[in-house]
């Protein structure tokens, strides 16, 4: 009987992994299969960069660093990547995807938490983060930081990957409202001029160094342009075991503002029975042009829900997470609001 089309799950990507479709520099860490996805790790060099770029048909990424590339960076040192600036780095693993296989990259939670934009690229790749059918060859990372300049090294994981056999079928989608409740912390926005993240350091940031909180008045929250924020959806989200879902990075009708870099959702978030169903979902927004005035309840995302080609061996939270049985939180990196 043939495999239905799906998410490929943990046990999948092991198999992937032992037959040599997906392989790396470095032996693959312990809890880098998550339940439906794979994190990605950075390799030994990154380049500044002028420009963006997609490599385009018939190219590889590597020719086109050599054509916008301002300098080269050692990340086995560690290096400082700085706000405002584009970065491309080689990731570890490289990819041999069989037929009917293909891929797709998103930030990690804890990298969109802190503004960090990243997007996958591949060699001969007609758009960011998508992976064809079959790909053999290297994989890279566009790196943007927006507010705060990071710190990273050989080994960090800001980006991980999902495969799917086939096209899997949409089965819902569910609108997201944002929790903006007066009298309480609903929201966090980023200080400008705030020190250097480290991405490695977990609990290691006074947060009162980098965000400003937020109190709503009115169940209301006014949105300045270039900013950017933190928040939490007003109902708690729960994966089903048999499903993963990606929250839709932009959805002009909704507002003129950008909601959730990082999309993933694995199977099992916001199902640990024995600690009540439900976690929240953080939010990362930032405005565009205009001011933009939110109001509790107020739809900002949409989830869409795919299935899995079978119920994973593992489930989030499985291996531990900072963010299972989630509230209103910021990335790992900093630790928790008054402490």
């Amino acid at each position: 009987m043939s495999t239905p089309p799906g998410i490929l799950p943990c046990q999948s990507l092991d198999e992937l992994i032992a037959m040599g479709a997906i392989t790396s520099e470095s032996p693959f860490d312990a809890d880098q299969v998550q339940p439906a996805s794979l994190d990605l790790r950075l390799g030994a060099r990154a380049w500044r960069v002028r420009a963006s770029f997609l490599p385009g048909r018939g190219r590889t990424v590597s020719d086109r660093i050599g054509q916008v590339a301002m300098h080269e960076l050692d990340l086995a040192k560690g290096a400082v990547l700085e706000r405002g600036c584009v970065y491309i780095a080689e990731l570890q693993e490289r990819l041999a995807l069989p037929k009917g296989v293909s891929a797709r990259a998103n930030p990690k939670s804890s990298t969109g938490r802190v503004d960090v934009f990243v997007r996958l690229l591949s060699d001969a790749g007609a758009a960011f983060d998508d992976v064809a059918e079959g790909y053999h060859g290297p994989t890279y990372i566009e790196i943007a930081p927006q507010t705060f300049s990071v710190l990273v090294r050989r080994g960090t994981r800001l980006n991980q990957l999902r495969l799917k056999r086939g096209e899997p079928p949409r089965l819902r989608t569910e609108s997201v409202g944002v929790e903006l409740a007066d009298g309480m912390i609903a929201g966090f926005r980023a200080r400008r001029h705030a020190p250097v993240v480290d991405l490695d350091k977990e609990d290691g940031h006074d947060p009162k160094d980098y965000w400003e909180p937020l109190i709503p008045h009115n169940g209301q929250l006014l949105l300045d342009p270039g900013e950017f924020y933190i928040l939490a959806s007003k109902e708690p989200v729960e994966i089903p075991v048999l499903e993963a879902a990606e929250m839709t990075p932009i959805d002009p009708s909704v507002g003129e503002f950008r909601v959730h870099y990082a999309g993933f959702f694995d199977p099992g978030f916001g199902t640990d029975e024995a600690h009540g169903k439900g976690s929240r979902g953080v939010l990362e927004v930032r405005s565009h042009e205009t001011p933009f005035i939110l109001e509790d309840g107020q739809t900002v995302a949409r989830l869409v829900y795919e299935p899995l080609t079978e119920r994973p061996t593992r489930l989030y939270g499985d291996l531990g997470s900072h963010y299972q049985r989630q509230g209103l939180k910021l990335s790992k990196h900093f630790r928790v609001w008054g402490e």
